[in-house]
């Protein structure tokens, strides 16, 4: 949408448009690498340290942070 990359969230009746979440480069790429799979905040630290350079201390509190906000917004079951 407009050069961004989004998730709608689904609606009752179809996809809700005021359920938007904008991912930025770094979701995308955990996004695009987790789809359809289950996984955890350890897998995600892994994909965050093996991609970037990123200590696995700042990747692990970094993949936590984003595995509790997709639960928040639903996108996960918690």
């Amino acid at each position: 949408m407009a050069g961004e990359h989004i998730i709608v969230m689904p609606g009752r009746y179809g996809a809700d448009m005021t359920r938007v979440i904008s991912l930025n480069a770094t979701s995308l790429y955990l996004w695009e690498q987790l789809a359809g799979r289950e996984f955890d905040v350890e897998e995600v630290a892994r994909l965050l340290t093996e991609h970037y350079e990123v200590d696995s201390a700042v990747a692990e509190a970094d993949a936590a942070k984003w595995v509790a906000r997709l639960e928040e917004c639903g996108v996960l079951e918690g």
